[in-house]
């Protein structure tokens, strides 16, 4: 009888020959597109040429989504290291979090222009350093978010989740897998949405690199929306747009929506959901026996990890205790400020060699036009999104539409739309100095949308219960309980928009199409100029103003109402 058991135990399922029969193709299909990346290449030889033929359509689309999960996997890994430092040591968090505020603001055309000649030396006659370079730029589009939504959730972890940790004398590495990391999943998934959508968004700008002064396309959707748009193509970017709407619709089915449906157990709550949201692909996961034979396989290492890591210590701190300042802080700061006043003193005299300190006057104003254009996009954007976030996250039925729409919505990249843009422009005669901010919402406002949704979903059940049975309704519904609960995800979602939104400048102050050439007057036209006319020292002078004027905001407003909502917001 035993013998038998073992043996249907053994025995592969119906849902395990549908699992490996979808795998092999999948992986056989990434080997593949591995093995076009490690070509041989050098910067003279050119790149690939990039086609508008339809039948490439596949190809290129497949060749971007390995170049999007890529990045994806760096920007967890970022996230985890840079996140959980920033969190629990007071030093970490003066350096790091100022410091993925300037990054997040940084333009992705800047920070590539700066590391594309590293990656491709790092890869001396291989394709593998322009696609090196432009992994790191869909990372910078999705790292920052994930890292101020981690660290932001681990400030907000109720307090004695903490206290439990210290009890049980957990390892520092088991507090991070059995407690940081699934309190922080909910907003962890619905950020790692976002930034994917984020890269989706920028990515004709990470697929067009210029390297040497020449720009090299490399084959995928970026590449060919630019080539469509240059050549005024409105057939062929039609089709682009099918093709990306099916690939994210994809993306969503198989990976994004299994993880949130998955991540419902992670909830912070005394009773359960009524609906939960559901996947068929997590239900075919649940069925098959191959995850429980891979996690068998797996064990025997993690245990290894496990016991490796103790070495880490143990978690015997009050994470939420305030510190006294010693002398190693003393000594650590007066380091960095002198760091800081060396690397101040090399700008300026690199920016006195080059361009002259007068061109800080023009720099510096468009900067404040652009700021103008990124408030105005950033209170219209909470008006509209904060109540349909709401709507979304308290509704499980609505998310399970809303999510794939939501998603598609923030992953169009404003480069498919320049051609209407142009049209429309015209045909009404307003500027794209007013124009521009539209474009620049379609990179910035989800955001917002993406962290309340988290913030909405994450509300205890028993909470809203309590509400509704006390015939709590309308604003004071409002009032006592959303408001208060969305705060701390608002303020993520409002820091991360404010960078994005200077990341959109790029795509929103300046249209080119079939010949057509349209620039507002902004910082984002001026980095642009500079970027395809080859002068650096513009580019590095842009890109420090949009820096100065980012970390000034955050730290005047920003990083204070954050405070001011783990204060009084947290779950305790």
């Amino acid at each position: 009888m035993t013998f038998a058991i073992h043996r249907a135990e053994r025995r592969l399922r119906p849902a395990d020959y549908l699992l490996i029969g979808a795998a092999v193709p999948l992986i056989a299909l990434v080997l593949k597109l591995f093995h076009d990346m490690a070509v041989p290449w050098t910067p003279d030889s050119g790149g690939e040429a990039i086609s508008t033929d339809p039948a490439n359509l596949p190809y290129y689309a497949a060749r971007t989504t390995l170049r999007m999960f890529l990045g994806l996997a760096a920007s967890i890994a970022f996230t985890f290291v840079v996140g959980q430092w920033a969190a629990r040591s007071r030093r970490a968090e003066k350096v790091l979090v100022p410091m993925v505020d300037v990054l997040q603001s940084v333009p992705v055309l800047a920070l590539v222009s700066i590391t594309v000649a590293l990656f491709v030396g790092l890869f001396p006659g291989s394709y593998l350093g322009a696609e090196a370079a432009c992994i790191f730029a869909i990372f910078t589009a999705q790292a920052w978010n994930m890292t101020f939504a981690y660290y932001q959730s681990l400030r907000n972890m109720p307090r004695e989740f903490d206290e439990a940790a210290r009890l049980m004398r957990l390892t520092r590495w088991q507090r991070f897998w059995q407690l940081e990391v699934p309190t922080a999943m909910v907003p962890m998934i619905w950020n790692g949405m976002m930034s994917f959508g984020g890269a989706w968004f920028m990515l004709a700008s990470s697929e067009v690199i210029t390297i040497a002064g020449g720009e090299h396309a490399l084959p995928g959707m970026g590449s060919f929306i630019a080539a469509a748009t240059a050549d005024a193509q409105v057939g062929r970017l039609l089709l682009g747009a099918l093709v990306m709407i099916a690939t994210i619709v994809a993306v969503n089915v198989l990976f994004w929506r299994p993880l949130t449906a998955w991540s419902q157990r992670f909830r912070v709550e005394q009773c359960e959901s009524a609906v939960a949201p559901r996947s068929l692909v997590l239900d075919l996961l649940r069925r098959s026996t191959v995850p429980a034979r891979a996690a068998g396989l797996l064990r025997p290492v993690a245990d290894r990890i496990d016991r490796a890591m103790r070495i880490l210590g143990r978690s015997t701190r009050d994470a939420y205790r305030e510190r006294s300042a010693t002398l190693g802080d003393v000594v650590f700061f007066a380091t960095l400020f002198a760091a800081l006043g060396w690397l101040i003193w090399t700008l300026a005299t690199y920016f006195d060699r080059t361009v002259g300190f007068a061109e800080f006057g023009p720099a510096t104003l468009m900067g404040l036009v652009s700021l103008s254009r990124v408030i105005v996009l950033l209170i219209v954007s909470t008006i509209v999104w904060v109540p349909v976030g709401v709507w979304i996250g308290m509704n499980p039925r609505i998310c399970r539409f809303a999510q794939p729409v939501v998603q598609v919505m923030a992953s169009f990249p404003a480069q498919f739309l320049y051609i209407f843009v142009i049209a429309a422009l015209t045909f009404t005669g307003i500027t794209l100095n007013v124009g521009g901010v539209v474009l620049m919402a379609l990179g910035a406002q989800w955001y917002i949308l993406f962290n309340v949704i988290a913030a909405a979903e994450q509300i205890p059940t028993d909470l809203r219960e309590a509400a509704s049975d006390l015939g709590i309704r309308g604003w004071l519904r409002w009032r006592t309980l959303i408001l208060p609960a969305i705060v701390p995800g608002y303020v993520t979602g409002a820091i991360t928009a404010f960078g994005g939104a200077w990341n959109a400048t790029l795509v929103g102050e300046v249209v080119d199409s079939g010949g057509t050439h349209l620039e507002a007057y902004g910082l984002g036209a001026y980095i642009t100029t500079a970027t395809s006319d080859g002068v650096f020292a513009k580019v590095l002078l842009g890109t420090v103003v949009m820096s100065v004027v980012t970390v000034a905001i955050n730290r005047l407003v920003w990083r204070r109402l954050q405070r001011h909502a783990e204060r009084r917001y947290a779950l305790l």
